[in-house]
């Protein structure tokens, strides 16, 4: 059974959408605050997603998300709130959440996302082969143990989301790949999120963005992203 952690100062809210979420087989732990929330899987609590509400007194939910990340947790995170402008759903995408949803929203379209983010938590029915611990690419050190990614000796500070984007494309050197696989491999297939059929472009174009930037805090020179116009990206061979 999906296990959810529900977050909202709005108690009329939070038992609402909890009442609604067991109703459908979730199992939900709810919270009223960031800090219990922080407390709760920061001391070995484990859920398939939490479900954070933007503003709240103390902690307000993108505190909450900043201070999961730098603890290595990384639980997928789901906003729901009123604040509808782009700067909250940019801020929350950069900070390693991985959707943005307005409260008004019908229950059937939190529920369809809920579901392909725990579907793509399971583990396969198939056994795979182990991938190995270390992959090196030219600069580029992937530890796949860890999650943790080098660039020619020093570490880059990127969040879970970021480092399998960074091992996606690098693991495939000079091959285009497509916005649409970059958001699949990020939020499960035929997950859609943004305006229209192709909102989830702005998405992989915010997460792209940021994965430069923390690569340029290490190498101001680094440039092996390449943008393939109306299709996606490359990581560039080197010679």
């Amino acid at each position: 059974m999906p296990h959810v952690v529900l977050t909202d100062d709005d108690e009329l809210f939070r038992e609402s959408l909890g009442l609604n979420l067991a109703d459908e087989g979730y199992d939900v732990t709810s919270f009223a605050n960031g800090r219990e929330t922080l407390a709760f899987l920061q001391e070995g609590g484990e859920a398939d997603v939490l479900l954070l509400d933007w503003r709240m007194p103390e902690l307000t939910g993108i505190d909450v998300l900043r201070r999961l990340r730098r603890a290595g947790i990384g639980i997928p995170v789901i906003f729901l709130t009123a604040l509808s402008d782009d700067i909250y759903e940019q801020a929350a995408l950069e900070g390693g959440a991985v959707d943005f949803i307005d409260k008004s929203r019908r229950l059937p379209i939190l529920l369809k996302r809920l579901e392909l983010i725990a579907e793509g938590r399971r583990p396969s029915r198939t056994a795979e082969p182990e991938p190995p611990a270390v992959l090196r690419h030219g600069a580029l050190e992937l530890r796949c143990d860890s999650h943790r990614a080098f660039w020619r000796g020093v570490m880059v500070d990127l969040s879970l989301t970021e480092f399998r984007i960074i091992e996606l494309l690098a693991t495939r050197p000079g091959d285009d790949v497509g916005y649409r696989e970059i958001y699949d491999l990020v939020h499960g297939k035929d997950f859609i999120a943004g305006l229209g059929e192709e909102g989830f472009r702005a998405n992989v174009r915010t997460l792209i963005k940021r994965i430069r930037k923390s690569f340029r805090e290490v190498d101001p020179d680094f440039a092996q992203i390449e943008n393939y116009a109306g299709f996606g990206y490359r990581w560039l061979s080197e010679e």
